[in-house]
């Protein structure tokens, strides 16, 4: 019985599979190249767009823990464009042992002066129905004296908000706790 070989691949085959693969491995190294663009750092000497950054707990007098951390980030080359910044955005809420964490996709991104609106789209929770939605953050770094807004101020949850746009949220009502706050802002300088 005679072992079962495939046939080589003939000059003109061998010559279409390596081109074909060719194309394959550039797509992929272009669709690659094209994503380290978009999050990239800044090269040195080069400013981001704009950013906010940074880990601080809320000062509740109920001593509810609360804590929100941020890395967004707006790349120098998307300056004209807000819904190009890219990077995460944490936050949870306990209080006797109840509450809840979620993370969220930044999808957008305004900086003025010392004052960060960003907005994502919550990619993980465990609050049920939370996933999928998109939220807002207001942070004014004010030094140690920072303070913070969240989009779901006036309905209560994350997942009251059903239809809410990108870099929307509330005024910075909430104070950080002292010793606790860092959060950074790079003021954006839009090209208009």
């Amino acid at each position: 019985m005679r072992s079962a070989r495939r046939p080589r691949p003939t000059g003109l085959r061998a010559a279409t599979m390596a081109a074909l693969f060719v194309v394959v491995a550039a797509g992929s190294a272009a669709a690659t190249a094209a994503e380290l663009e978009r999050t990239a750092a800044p090269r040195p000497g080069e400013r981001e767009a704009a950013a906010l950054t940074g880990t601080a707990k809320l000062h509740r007098s109920a001593g509810d823990d609360i804590t929100f951390s941020f890395d967004a980030r707006l790349a120098a080359a998307h300056n004209g464009d807000p819904q190009k910044a890219t990077g995460t955005f944490r936050w949870s809420h306990y209080l006797d042992g109840a509450g809840a964490w979620a993370k969220a996709r930044v999808d957008c991104l305004v900086t003025g002066g010392k004052v960060a609106v960003v907005s994502g789209v919550i990619t993980d929770s465990d609050l049920p129905g939370a996933k999928g939605r998109r939220v807002g953050v207001t942070v004014h770094d004010r030094g140690g004296h920072d303070r913070l807004g969240y989009s779901w101020a006036a309905t209560g949850s994350p997942v009251d908000d059903k239809h809410l746009a990108p870099c929307v949220s509330s005024a910075p009502f909430e104070k950080v706790r002292g010793g606790t706050g860092n959060f950074r802002v790079v003021p954006w300088k839009p090209p208009f």
